[in-house]
């Protein structure tokens, strides 16, 4: 099985498909990685050789940024948007969304589940 920055990519897939399980690599990016490390991206991923899947690995290692690393970026930068406190890191702290969608309905997503009525409150007698 083929194993590239610690994720080990699906057997039975295209490479080109298979390298998109790896947070961080999109079908123009596994393409691309296909390319630099001449490997045929129609290639079954166990069909790969491992001096294949060496050239893959090192081509993803030089030139993306994936997996713990992205991840741990990405927080990073909205970790230093709320230290701002800027808008956009106000929107975060708030869960609310950041990039100027409607609020008053939809966002459900990003606001979370509704609180509703109040839960074995009395109604009002007549």
């Amino acid at each position: 099985m083929a194993r590239v920055s610690g994720i080990d990519l699906p057997r039975n897939k295209r490479l080109e498909f298979a390298l998109t399980y790896i947070h961080g690599i999109g079908r123009t990016s596994s393409i691309k990685i296909c390319e630099i490390s001449n490997v045929d991206k129609f290639k079954k991923t166990d069909e790969l050789t491992e001096a294949e899947v060496i050239r893959i690995r090192e081509v993803v290692d030089q030139n993306f940024k994936v997996e713990g690393d992205l991840r741990r970026e990405v927080n990073s930068n909205i970790k230093r948007l709320m230290d701002l406190g800027n808008y956009r890191g106000i929107r975060h702290r708030k869960s609310l969304p950041a990039r100027g969608q409607r609020t008053k309905t939809n966002a459900r997503t990003r606001k979370g589940r509704s609180k509703g009525p109040i839960r074995g409150a009395k109604k009002p007698g007549k």
